[in-house]
């Protein structure tokens, strides 16, 4: 059985550069200052009835949100909502509604709402977006650090290329920004103490924590072209491995990553110079920056492709990075340009030397590899073109 093409016709975000995809876009580049990165005076309505939204912990009512914004993009997708898969990821879940729940059980008499369960649980939001579109495919929830969203993604692709679904509904939402996950990543000295992401730069000394939902909508190529869907990019493949080395830090070579970014582009059928851009998961910190800019280097060669890293003014969003940053790689195709990495001034001397995105710069869209590494050795890699 020959795989099916793939395609994306709908993108949907919250993030602190902005809530749209447009105002996203246009913020990307800013310099919004230190972290982290956390949503300001965030209203779920009115795409969620404050009833509704009350039963949804924060980062759920992100991902609905971004899914809403999605779906209205793609517009009437014409297929068996039966056959439409949501995969939609978070790494740590409810955790404003579980910081709740330990505040009430603390109190002499306390109150348990019927709701905090449901509200805490990591599947929360891509039951929630199955819920109010009605989608009755298969629901599933990747729950692997970091690398969760791009990996959400993966497996949508997946379903459809071999005909368990013709759309899915895919991607990530975190809301992790809480007092306990920050003193737990300073304990694990993986932030910055200043709170300033400087992506391979040679001051970086660690990730800033942001929040917020990437959502894409992938259809089967053949019934996106028949009802005149706007084709944003095709999603051609991906992969998957495990580092099998440490619960915190990437294998010193990079041996998982790299082989993630080979798998990657023989599943796409693309050759390493077809790659035009990287949206590099380039965290700010030592052994992740390191790490990739060696991978890159030893797939990609000396004359290798563009890269960026957008955590400088996202904050790395945890689950939801991957999704978010796959939405920039599908916009970069379908926008003609590719942003800066915001925080890098001083390309660091220390690692293998790559083609920096120091200002937005146009380009005439290529395939772009998207890199999602996390905690406990998840490597997963994406890889979007321009339809042809």
């Amino acid at each position: 059985m020959d795989k099916r093409r793939v395609v994306v016709t709908g993108l949907g975000v919250v993030g602190a550069p902005g809530i749209g995809v447009d105002r996203f876009w246009e913020g990307i580049d800013a310099d919004i200052g230190p972290g982290p990165h956390k949503i300001v005076d965030w209203d779920p309505a009115p795409t969620i009835p404050r009833r509704e939204a009350r039963r949804l912990d924060r980062f759920a009512q992100f991902g609905v949100v971004a899914a809403d914004e999605a779906l209205d993009m793609a517009g009437d997708l014409e297929v068996d909502p039966n056959r439409v898969t949501v995969n939609v990821a978070t790494g740590i879940g409810g955790l404003q509604s579980l910081e709740w729940l330990i505040r009430e059980a603390e109190k002499d008499k306390p109150r348990y709402g019927p709701m905090w369960i449901p509200m805490m649980m990591c599947n929360a939001a891509a039951a929630s977006i199955s819920i109010r579109y009605g989608f009755g495919g298969q629901v599933s929830t990747p729950v692997v650090a970091c690398a969760a969203g791009a990996q959400a993604i993966l497996d949508g692709l997946r379903q459809i290329q071999w005909g368990y679904a013709d759309a899915a509904v895919v991607g990530g939402a975190e809301a992790a920004i809480e007092p306990e996950t920050i003193g737990g990543f300073v304990s694990a000295r993986a932030l910055s103490p200043a709170n300033v992401a400087r992506p391979f730069d040679r001051d970086r000394d660690g990730f800033t924590l942001g929040e917020g939902a990437g959502i894409l909508i992938l259809e089967e190529m053949a019934s996106a072209r028949s009802r005149g869907a706007t084709i944003l990019a095709e999603l051609v493949g991906g992969a998957s491995t495990a580092d099998a080395h440490h619960i915190t830090a990437p294998h010193p070579e990079g041996e998982g990553a790299e082989r993630a970014v080979r798998l990657a582009l023989k599943d796409g059928g693309l050759p390493p110079d077809r790659i035009g851009y990287i949206n590099a998961h380039g965290t700010g910190t030592e052994l992740n920056d390191r790490t990739e800019a060696g991978v890159i280097k030893r797939v990609f060669g000396d004359d290798g492709p563009a890269v960026s890293s957008i955590k400088g003014v996202t904050g790395h969003g945890l689950g939801a990075s991957g999704a978010i940053e796959a939405l920039v790689a599908a916009l970069a195709i379908h926008r003609g340009t590719v942003p800066r990495t915001v925080g890098l001034e001083t390309p660091d001397p220390g690692i293998e030397p790559l083609d920096h995105i120091l200002e937005r710069r146009a380009w005439d869209p290529a395939a772009v590899l998207s890199n999602s590494f996390g905690f406990g050795g998840h490597n997963t890699v994406l890889v979007f073109s321009p339809t042809g």
